[in-house]
């Protein structure tokens, strides 16, 4: 959830999906993971010479009859045609097409989301013809005046994406009239859906009867091209039930009319033709970023060249310059403008509006006064469209999808934000709610009902709205930023009235579950906070007085080393991190073991109120089994918080300026208290999830599934190969010690001979396999040779020998028939593991 997009990738929305996330790893956007070139005309001449259409005389194309319109370029309709005049100073220029769906057929997405965006350029072509390429920013020259800046362009040569005929030159030749009618109306991916979405909805050819232009539209900087596009629609397969579900979807138009037709808007944005100035890439900052790679006759190796993902404010005049360098907060020649959808409820839009606006402070701690601000969607003005580039608008989906995004248009040379459409879906209202149960209803008498009134639920409409106008304005999520609280501090009002739970909303920290009843505290939401206020100080603080982007990277360095490098409420860890339990989504606090057993305290108050706050006349156990099922699926995040501390390895950061080492094996004491928590809260079974009275209403089994799948799923977490490789590197804590520690809470019953319930003899049986597992793979032919060789199998074969010793001396003397007949089991299958080898 909130999207966005480790650094990001500026791509369609079906790349955009899979990051969300939601979420991610460091890949780069733009002009690294350009869409290729779309599609040419189909030759339909065979060996056949194609006939060339000659220039005529100006006023022969643009008759008396054209409807003409001045902006970035000259557009004229003559009839059913659609002309575009290129001046010369267009030529040569990068120019951004984006495309949007705004309308779509059921299954296939939610108008106002992106479909394609590719850099092109217009060039003259030798024959009275203009050629349209497709620009990929991977590799360039660092210097056009070099010799090796030749050599980086005789090997990335761009491709020519479409070809016109020149219909007539304007007088003296200043400019050329091109029929853009058959390129507009077609099916190249610049201007159509990518090849990928056709294949996903199972689309063909398009169908030029169904399709056309409804209007194009000029603008200073911009033009805007409105079309309705058909495409035929592939009968679906049969299917025997023994298929891999397809990737592909059936929309319902098409199994109905055997088409589908969309509507989308693809705008020409005129790129600058002075980029801003790049600020370069700091991995200890948590922004989205793109990258090429720099060829430079003064370089010994070609080197990637990172740069951040912002918009460009500047100073209106020297004179506000100068007041800004003597630390008066001055407001920019162009702000961040966000408009407001008018298909949003009315009741909603100042929430939206206020998450905008809350990270005016942001900006102002980077020198910016009114740096951004938000507006309602002027009603009736015919100028504005929504799918004007220009323009950046919170679009509000009637969609039943539980998420928001925040992507952005970006220039690939630069890195400038040009625009953004944050996606908002109308559902995401019914994930909120549940979030908010969930984590404060133990708390605020306000989340124990089906219906939030409409302040609380305005109040989480404006924090997913600052989370989601955060990754607009560039920010990563910060996943570390929680860890900077101490614990209990998280139920400290005071504290908590003054900082928040989380420095930065741009973590996954949604809401105060640590906080017990009895603390008092009140402020139990995320806000714009220490670490967001630093991030975007980084990145909007103007630099006066340096030459070039090298030089703004050793003065932000040196404002790094002094500001964030020892404050933790500043610090980035990562967005996504397999190995660092710091960097965590979904928790809060410097300790995930008391954190999470405050938590569990919390749900515990919930359980028994389950079924009295979600009761209504005349209705089923709907709302109850939600609410149950957020609660394990709450539960099951704390397992997952804990069991990341062992064999975790922390990572830091750091330049070559800073002492200490980047990366760090996490305290070997956290680690046996996570071991510790797991077998108290896990092991142990954790029967008051599933109280009996409510059990019986919600599962047929009494949870005993649910259990299983909990338990088999932690095991597989805990005991994971990658885990258990970086445990052996261990000193203080090693595998033959993990391995003692959670026999003895998994086991526990064959020191003092008690009976074994079924939950535990299942979860003692799982914990059996995965040893048995993990000690065959010195015998496995077929296992990697790096894992065959470690230590793991052998740590595993030692604690299965100790293990079948206390369960066959276990086995003795149980009295209780099941119980004794588990463990002979258990040893049986021991015994019949080594037969085997």
């Amino acid at each position: 959830m909130f999207a966005a997009n480790i650094v990001h990738l500026t791509v369609s929305k079906n790349m955009m999906r899979l990051l969300t996330g939601f979420c991610l790893f460091i890949c780069f956007s733009g002009a690294l993971m350009a869409q290729k070139a779309g599609e040419t005309p189909k030759d339909t001449t065979s060996t056949k010479e194609v006939k060339k259409k000659t220039p005529k005389p100006y006023a022969e194309v643009i008759t008396n009859k054209s409807v003409s319109q001045i902006g970035m370029l000259t557009v004229h309709k003559v009839e059913d045609k659609f002309y575009f005049e290129l001046p010369d100073s267009v030529f040569g220029r990068d120019i951004m097409a984006v495309t949007r769906l705004t309308k779509t057929p059921t299954g296939a997405g939610y108008g106002g989301e992106e479909e394609n965006r590719q850099v092109i350029r217009f060039e003259r072509g030798p024959n009275d013809n203009v050629f349209l390429r497709a620009i990929e920013y991977a590799n360039v020259g660092a210097d056009s005046t070099l010799p090796l800046y030749e050599a980086v362009r005789n090997s990335n040569v761009d491709p020519i994406a479409a070809a016109f005929d020149v219909r007539a030159y304007r007088e003296g030749k200043s400019g050329v009239v091109i029929d853009m009618t058959d390129f507009l109306n077609g099916s190249g991916q610049i201007v159509a859906l990518q090849p990928i979405t056709r294949q996903r909805y199972n689309l063909t050819e398009l169908q030029k009867d169904r399709s056309y232009i409804q209007h194009v539209r000029a603008y200073p900087i911009n033009i805007e091209v409105r079309t309705v596009k058909t495409y035929g629609a592939k009968a679906p397969a049969l299917r025997t039930g023994e298929e891999k579900p397809s990737p592909s979807v059936d929309l319902r138009g098409s199994l109905a009319a055997g088409a589908a037709t969309f509507e989308q808007n693809t705008s020409f944005i005129l790129l600058p033709k002075t980029p801003m100035r790049k600020r370069l890439f700091d991995p200890r900052v948590g922004y989205f970023a793109t990258r090429y790679t720099v060829f430079d006759d003064h370089k010994q190796r070609a080197e990637p060249q990172t740069f951040a993902v912002r918009w460009r404010l500047e100073a209106k005049n020297a004179a506000d310059a100068a007041r800004q360098q003597r630390g008066e907060l001055i407001e920019p020649a162009k702000p961040i403008v966000y408009y407001i959808d008018p298909a949003t409820p009315v009741q909603w839009r100042n929430y939206l509006k206020q998450g905008v606006e809350d990270w005016q402070p942001a900006f102002e701690q980077a020198g910016w006064k009114n740096a951004i601000v938000a507006r309602d969607w002027p009603a009736n003005d015919t100028t504005m469209s929504m799918d004007d580039a220009r323009f950046s608008v919170i679009r509000y989906f009637a969609s039943e999808t539980q998420n928001a995004y925040g992507p952005n248009v970006n220039d690939p040379r630069s890195g400038e934000i040009i625009e953004s459409h944050i996606g908002w879906y109308h559902n995401v209202m019914k994930l909120l709610k549940r979030w908010y149960t969930t984590q404060a209803a133990a708390l605020d008498p306000r989340a124990r009902t089906n219906e939030f009134d409409e302040a609380l639920m305005g109040q989480l409409i404006r924090f997913v709205s600052a989370h989601e106008v955060g990754h607009t304005l560039g920010l990563r999520h910060n996943f570390g930023a929680s860890n900077a609280t101490p614990v209990e501090k998280l139920r400290d009002p005071a504290f908590c009235a003054a900082n928040g739970h989380t420095s930065s909303i741009m973590d996954y920290a949604r809401f105060n579950y640590v906080a017990q009843p009895e603390d008092g505290v009140k402020d139990l939401f995320p806000r714009v906070g220490d670490y967001d206020k630093w991030a975007i100080e980084w990145g909007y603080k103007p630099l006066y007085n340096t030459p070039d982007a090298e030089a703004d990277k050793k003065a932000l360095n040196a404002l790094y080393l002094d500001k964030a490098a020892n404050n933790p409420r500043l610090r980035f860890l990562t967005e996504s991190s397999a190995t660092d339990p710091r960097a965590q989504n979904e928790d809060l606090g410097d300790n995930s073991v008391t954190a999470s057993t405050y938590g569990i305290q919390n749900l515990q108050r919930i359980v028994p109120n389950i079924e009295t706050w979600t009761k209504e006349q005349a209705d089923h156990y709907t709302m109850a089994r939600e609410l149950h099922d957020d609660v394990v699926g709450q539960y099951r995040r704390y397992v997952g918080h804990v069991t990341k501390w062992v064999g975790g390895v922390q990572e830091t950061p750091k330049t070559y300026d800073q002492p200490g080492a980047v990366y760090e094996q996490a305290p070997a004491e956290r680690q046996r208290e996570a071991v510790a928590f797991l077998n108290k809260q896990v092991f142990q079974t954790p029967q008051w999830l599933f109280p009996a009275d409510l059990a019986s209403k919600l599962t047929p089994d009494g949870g005993a599934s649910a259990l299983r799948s909990l338990h088999q799923s932690t095991i597989d977490n805990l005991m994971s190969v990658s885990r258990l490789q970086r445990v052996a590197l261990q000193k203080d804590y090693n595998l033959l010690s993990l391995f003692e520690d959670v026999q003895e809470g998994i086991w526990s019953e064959l020191e003092h001979h008690d009976p074994v319930s079924p939950t535990r003899r299942t979860l003692q049986k799982i914990h059996l396999d995965k040893l048995m597992e993990l000690a065959l793979v010195a015998t496995d032919p077929k296992a990697d040779d790096a894992l065959k060789n470690s230590d793991i199998p052998s740590a595993a074969r030692a604690a299965l020998d100790d293990l079948q010793d206390h369960i066959e001396k276990a086995a003795k003397r149980t009295k209780d028939p099941l119980s004794k007949a588990h463990l002979d089991d258990c040893a049986a299958r021991i015994n019949l593991m080594e037969a085997s080898k």
